[in-house]
């Protein structure tokens, strides 16, 4: 299996993982400030609370906590999370190319499946704003808020995995 940016230039690619990286780490700074009024009692970890609430009474609950400033954050965040998903897949896509590139045996196959699980994990991020999108402006019906949670699980599942692989190669000499 190849990576799925195996076709860059070996000298770009590390710069494109700090361009990326750095944009990441921006845009997840901007998060970190939206999020503040979106953590109530009902939603102590914010927006990722209303990603995982899994079912229509604690979609509403959490949209009940939120005035309507909040709901207004959380309506710019789910935009702005548009512009993340390519960031931080691009990230971790070459964190991951770059940390098999000089590896054999099973990690460097491993790295390169990481690597397109991180799209993937955009992809399910996409889907989970969809069904957020229409919970935030009223639709708080099935199979919105169930749809949410299981692409954010499978989302964040998938994101950790390529982070302890980068971690992982670390330890694993060639």
């Amino acid at each position: 299996m190849r990576h799925p940016l195996d076709f860059i230039p070996q000298n770009l690619r590390k710069p494109l993982f700090y361009a990326f990286f750095a944009l990441t780490i921006l845009i997840f700074g901007i998060f970190r400030v939206l999020d503040k009024p979106l953590r109530t009692g009902v939603a102590p970890s914010g927006i990722v609370s209303f990603e995982l609430a899994r079912n229509v009474s604690t979609s509403q609950a959490i949209l009940a906590s939120w005035d309507a400033n909040a709901r207004l954050y959380a309506a710019f965040g789910l935009g702005l999370d548009y512009l993340f998903m390519p960031a931080y897949a691009l990230a971790l896509s070459f964190g991951l190319l770059l940390a098999g590139s000089n590896k054999t045996g099973w990690y460097r196959p491993f790295s390169a499946w990481m690597g397109w699980g991180v799209f993937a994990a955009a992809l399910f991020d996409a889907v989970e704003n969809y069904a957020l999108w229409h919970i935030l402006v009223g639709n708080v019906t099935s199979p919105y808020p169930q749809i949410a949670a299981l692409c954010a699980t499978i989302k964040f599942t998938l994101l950790i995995m390529g982070l302890v692989a980068i971690a992982a190669s670390k330890v694993i000499r060639k």
